[in-house]
């Protein structure tokens, strides 16, 4: 009972979180309300500025004195021209309540001949228009702004004075006779943008169902033929991030059965002389076990740190780079590697300029120079030579590492940076890996590596080229 009341309880909550994340229909809800706002500001600018125009371009008062003035060319009699006014006052004004949206009334002041006030509408009882000086000429009368027009016939002087409209009254009153056109258009406009989002998005919420409805271990392709353009990018997308998952999964995989079968034969043989070592009963053979498992544990030691280096490399991100001086951190690495060929009889070289300055990812260049070096002393023989150049051309770095060992056969070559590849003449130490942490570790600094030829016609070389900023 208390599981089912507080699921009842959180059910409102799931909902109201629902209603809150983002949703595209909400949106474009929105986004239309925006503008229908947008249009009704629009229409209602546009009345207003044809509101100046009409008043500055036309003036409807002006082209009103003219018809009057036209009519008061027959009224001969005080009487006439009286009734006349009158007649034409009462007009006007119910019609201007009956249009509703105009304020005030209108308001005649007739003059004769000689300029004398003869008769006024019930407004200007006890006030009296100025002197029109100008057409149109704007006035303010008991608070009530006027504009002020004439009719002149050589009898009679009509002063016309019609209440102004003030913008705010103006734009009250059409902005609010806009409102039920657009609400109106609204919900027919949200429906005819709602119908199609909801219908769109049915597509992409059945590749939703389909990818969550599948297992984890699941990485075959989608299996959806996208009939709508704009889900093809996203089902073609989605396919090739699931190839390179099921290619970097089947690498791992091999990886780790490639490692458990490579590490399980220095074990082995770290077990056999442990064993001989604790049943010898002379020295001699207790110095032979010992050499032979301190040389096992190396070799042992060695795999672990190439897998090790192996798998930082497939794991890394971005590079991170550091400014050195790479010449001088050249010939200080294999200042260490020059001795060990030295004691096997070999003859280790450097060609770079004095300074080298730039930026670098230290621990992949170190992957690279370093496995190289121990590729040509591990594959080289007594009185043999190796060659490291190092050097800028175009933009890049080239490091080269040459000599003049047995070589790689031609046949084989295809195959040289494959992961646990042995060559035929490979030493029984190499775990097949060196060339794969230095092709892996080149790609991750953006450039690559090439097999060359190696010193005097004889052995082999390689050639890394990566891009190079000089600082």
């Amino acid at each position: 009972m208390s599981t089912t009341a507080s699921d009842t309880a959180r059910r409102p909550m799931n909902r109201w979180r629902a209603a809150l994340q983002p949703s595209l229909v909400r949106r474009s809800a929105v986004a239309v309300l925006l503008a229908f706002v947008l249009v009704w500001a629009a229409l209602l600018a546009y009345l207003y500025l044809e509101r100046v125009r009409v008043r500055v371009q036309d003036p409807g008062l002006q082209r009103f004195a003219g018809a009057l003035q036209a009519s008061m060319v027959h009224l001969r009699t005080r009487d006439q021209a009286v009734a006349f006014v009158d007649a034409s006052a009462t007009w006007l004004n119910i019609r201007r309540r009956e249009f509703g949206r105009l304020p005030g009334a209108f308001e005649f002041e007739l003059l004769d001949r000689d300029g004398v006030r003869i008769h006024a509408t019930g407004g200007l009882a006890s006030d009296r228009l100025p002197a029109i000086t100008r057409p149109l000429q704007q006035i303010e009368l008991r608070g009530t702004r006027y504009v002020l027009a004439q009719a002149r016939t050589p009898q009679w002087t009509l002063n016309i004075a019609e209440p102004v409209r003030s913008d705010s009254a103006f734009l009250a009153y059409n902005g609010a006779a806009l409102l039920p056109y657009l609400g109106i258009a609204l919900p027919l406009v949200l429906l005819a943008i709602w119908l199609p989002i909801r219908s769109g998005l049915r597509p992409l919420q059945e590749l939703a169902d389909r990818i969550a409805a599948r297992d984890a271990a699941d990485l075959r392709p989608v299996g959806v033929a996208a009939r709508h353009r704009e889900l093809v990018p996203l089902v073609d997308a989605l396919d090739a991030l699931l190839a390179r998952l099921r290619g970097q999964l089947e690498r791992e995989r091999a990886f780790v059965q490639d490692a458990a079968h490579e590490i399980r034969t220095p074990l082995a043989v770290i077990n056999a002389q442990a064993h001989v070592l604790a049943q010898a009963t002379d020295a001699g053979q207790r110095a032979q076990a010992e050499a032979e498992l301190n040389l096992a544990i190396a070799r042992t030691s060695h795999l672990a740190q190439q897998l090790l280096d192996l798998a930082a490399l497939d794991r890394a991100g971005t590079a991170q780079t550091s400014r050195i001086d790479l010449a001088h951190w050249m010939r200080t690495l294999l200042g260490h590697a020059a001795q060990a060929a030295l004691r096997e009889g070999r003859e280790l070289s450097l060609d770079a300029p004095d300074t080298l300055h730039g930026r670098i990812d230290l621990p992949a260049i170190e992957s690279i120079v370093r496995n190289l070096v121990d590729n040509a002393l591990q594959h080289g023989m007594p009185g043999s030579s190796i060659a490291v150049s190092l050097h800028t051309e175009d933009a890049h770095l080239l490091v080269e590492v040459r000599d003049d060992g047995p070589g790689i056969p031609a046949a084989q070559r295809a195959h040289a940076f494959e992961r646990f590849h042995r060559g035929g003449e490979a030493r029984a130490s190499g775990a097949g890996l060196g060339l794969s942490i230095v092709r892996q570790a080149a790609l991750r600094l953006g450039g690559g590596v090439d097999i060359v030829e190696g010193l005097q016609g004889r052995g082999v070389g390689f050639r890394v080229r990566l891009p190079w900023a000089a600082a």
